[in-house]
């Protein structure tokens, strides 16, 4: 089902310097999820289906070293095959972290327990791992970089769960991309810090029902956006509305 966004003038405030291209490093890279990447929705980010969330099938899952219990969900990375002449293909790729490579631990590191700490592996969506190696490869060596987000429109804001219980999903976060920190306030409370249940999920336990919510959104390097009203009183669980973006 289409996610319902709702869109409202907003006042934003903006705190904080601006993400960076990092360095480039060593990893390697496999791929999962078919063809069509449906394999690839849900997973450990909560963010559902990926198309309908934007995200499409430029995902990667990341391995516990760059996981980092959930906190990463969201970062982009840059990636490029590397020192395998007969599977690498010319030019490189940028992806959102949006799941989890779990470990394999009956399987050596290198045969097999590609997600084994300490590894730092990508394990990319089909379509994606297959504009920078050929299928056939399975793994590839690659070097990656994080670098900025680039996405369209706002921060979108999905609330479910229930009256004391509200969660709180954060998507197509911009900039940085991964959420490290939230606040919300309700039109009768003040700003009230949420917790991270899991994933890109946050959580609530005052009661906001009926009351309009505005949110302070932080990720990684530091950065703050407000999206005051964001969220009108009649909101419903269930919907997503749309807010400012990094």
């Amino acid at each position: 089902m289409a996610i319902e966004i709702v869109t409202l003038a907003l006042l934003s405030l903006f705190v904080g310097g601006s993400s960076q291209k990092g360095a480039w490093q060593n990893a390697y890279a496999t791929f999962y999820g078919g063809s069509d990447a449906s394999g690839t929705m849900g997973g450990a980010c909560g963010y559902g289906n990926l198309y309908d969330q934007g995200y499409g099938t430029d995902t990667t899952a990341l391995s516990t070293t760059l996981f980092n219990n959930g906190q990463t969900c969201g970062a982009c990375y840059q990636l490029r095959c590397i020192n395998s002449p007969e599977n690498c293909l010319q030019g490189t790729i940028t992806v959102t972290a949006t799941n989890f490579c779990p470990p394999n631990n009956n399987l050596p590191n290198d045969a097999g327990g590609w997600c084994n700490p300490p590894r730092v592996h990508f394990d990319l969506a089909q379509p994606v791992f297959t504009r920078i190696a050929q299928y056939r490869a399975g793994i590839v060596p690659v070097s990656y970089r994080r670098v900025p987000c680039v996405k369209k429109g706002g921060t979108r804001f999905t609330i479910n769960g229930h009256s004391y219980f509200n969660l709180v999903l954060i998507t197509n976060v911009a900039g940085a991309g991964d959420v490290q920190a939230v606040s919300i306030k309700g039109s009768n409370t003040g700003w009230q810090p949420m917790k991270r249940n899991w994933g890109q999920n946050w959580q609530s336990d005052s009661l906001l029902v009926g009351q309009g919510l505005s949110f302070q959104v932080t990720t990684s390097d530091g950065k703050s956006v407000i999206s005051y009203d964001v969220v009108p009183a009649n909101w419903k669980f269930g919907q997503t509305f749309e807010g400012n973006q990094f």
